[in-house]
C-alpha cells in the first residue's frame, strides 16, 4: 500500500475518532449533572405531617408558657423593687439623723447630773444648729417665717391678725415655722399678722 493510500485511510478514521471522543464526554457530563442533582424529598404521609406538626405546636407552647413565666417573675420582681424603694426611701435621711439623736442621748445623760443649767441649753444649741445646717446642705430643707416679713397667703397661713399701723400685712408674729423643699413649701408657716387699719 503506498503512502498516499494510508493517508487517506488515516483521514477517514479520524472524524469516527473525534466523534467517538465527543460522545463519551457528552456521557461524563450527563453522569456528572446527575449526580449533581439533589435527591427528590420524600413526600410525608398524613400521619407523619400531622406527628410534625403536633411536634411544632408543642414546641411553641413550651416557649410560650417559659416567656409567661420569665413576665410573671419579671412582675413580681418589679413589685418588690418598687416596695423595697417605697419602704427604705428615707434610709440616708434617717442615717444622717443618727448622729443627732445620739448627740440629745449624750446631752439628756448629762443633764441628769449637770448643775449649771446653761451648760445644757448651750448643748441643745449646738445640737439644734448642727441638725438645721445638716438638713439645709444636704437635703435643701430651709425654714421661713420672721416677725417684720411681708404676707404672703400662698406659704402663710394666718392664724390670727390685729389691727395696727402698717402699710401692707406684715407678720406680726412667727407660732410655728415654714418650711420648704427646695421650692416647694411642705408646711406653712403659721402666723399672726399686722393688718392696716381702715382709712390707712
Amino acid at each position: 500500500m503506498s503512502k498516499e493510500e494510508m493517508k487517506d485511510q488515516e483521514a477517514e478514521k479520524a472524524p469516527e475518532t473525534q466523534n467517538e471522543t465527543a460522545e463519551a464526554q457528552d456521557a461524563v457530563e450527563n453522569q456528572a449533572e446527575t449526580a449533581e442533582e439533589p435527591a427528590a424529598e420524600k413526600e410525608l404521609t398524613p400521619e407523619e405531617k400531622i406527628a410534625a406538626l403536633e411536634a411544632e405546636n408543642a414546641q411553641l407552647k413550651e416557649e410560650v408558657l417559659r416567656r409567661v413565666a420569665d413576665f410573671e417573675n419579671y412582675r413580681k420582681r418589679a413589685i418588690q423593687e418598687k416596695q423595697d424603694a417605697f419602704d427604705y426611701a428615707n434610709t440616708s435621711l434617717l442615717k444622717d439623723l443618727l448622729e443627732s439623736l445620739d448627740n440629745f442621748d449624750r446631752t439628756v445623760e448629762a443633764a441628769a447630773t449637770a448643775t449649771d443649767p446653761k451648760a445644757i441649753a448651750d448643748g441643745v444649741s449646738m445640737i439644734s444648729k448642727s441638725l438645721i445646717s445638716m438638713l439645709e446642705n444636704k437635703y435643701s430643707l430651709v425654714s421661713y417665717g420672721a416677725a417684720g416679713e411681708a404676707f404672703d397667703p400662698d406659704i402663710h397661713e394666718a392664724i390670727g391678725k390685729a389691727d395696727e399701723d402698717v402699710a401692707e400685712p406684715t407678720l406680726k408674729a412667727v407660732y410655728l415655722k415654714g418650711y420648704k423643699l427646695k421650692d416647694r413649701v411642705i408646711r406653712h408657716a403659721k402666723v399672726m399678722v399686722s393688718m392696716p387699719k381702715e382709712g390707712n
